[in-house]
């Protein structure tokens, strides 16, 4: 009762306040704080299990309440002062504890023990329509023109996703750096740069047999064989 009595207080206070100005900023911030907390009272995170098992994703509770994370589910800040979150502890993929339920991607982790091998073509492109111009990991509808989505495509496979499931990373692309010999960062999918990420100690290469032309331009490499 005393939280939804300061919420109360806190709208009243910001409309109160001069427009754009400091003070209604800070109130505004107040009132989401507020408003998150009611809601975690309303879901205690204490009645959570520590351990949760999603999509062969193994999700441990956080304890940790001080950092500030984005959910790689709904792509918001997870306040972790009041809100219960999870990691899990394969891939590194974060959420609320609200979010659990609707992951739909089996974990990375996964996938590089059974299918411990590169995309070695280069940006593999088929086009917008052939995704039926949907995201390739949630299926959410996109566009070039970015209505209602932005279409961002992810440059080790290729596909395009919505900009919750591709923010921009940067990563090296394996099939860039053996046929051209170039290491420059490329935007990728979130999928695409934890799969790579977790790969990239795996000695799964065998460069003599997928370009052995490297070996004539490449000095270092010659030295290494």
């Amino acid at each position: 009762q005393q939280l939804r009595q300061a919420i109360e207080e806190c709208k009243r206070a910001i409309l109160a306040l001069p427009e754009h100005s400091e003070r209604q900023k800070d109130a505004v911030v107040r009132l989401i704080h507020l408003r998150l907390k009611l809601q975690e009272l309303k879901d205690p995170g204490e009645d959570e299990p520590n351990i949760r098992v999603v999509l062969e994703h193994r999700f441990y509770k956080e304890k940790s309440k001080s950092v500030k994370q984005m959910c790689d589910k709904c792509s918001t800040i997870i306040w972790g002062l009041i809100q219960t979150w999870y990691t899990c502890t394969g891939c590194y993929y974060r959420c609320h504890s609200k979010c659990l339920p609707l992951v739909s991607k089996p974990c990375v982790r996964a996938k590089v023990s059974h299918q411990a091998e590169y995309q070695l073509s280069i940006c593999p492109e088929s086009g917008l329509d052939s995704q039926d111009y949907r995201c390739a990991e949630c299926r959410a509808p996109v566009s070039l023109r970015g209505v209602p989505s932005e279409a961002r495509q992810c440059d080790y496979t290729g596909l395009y996703y919505c900009s919750s499931c591709h923010w921009n990373d940067l990563a090296v692309v394996p099939a860039r750096a053996i046929h051209n010999w170039d290491f420059e960062p490329r935007k990728v999918s979130r999928c695409s740069m934890r799969y790579l990420a977790l790969m990239v100690s795996r000695p799964v290469l065998k460069l003599r047999e997928i370009n052995p032309l490297l070996f004539n331009y490449v000095e270092e490499l010659v030295e290494i064989r």
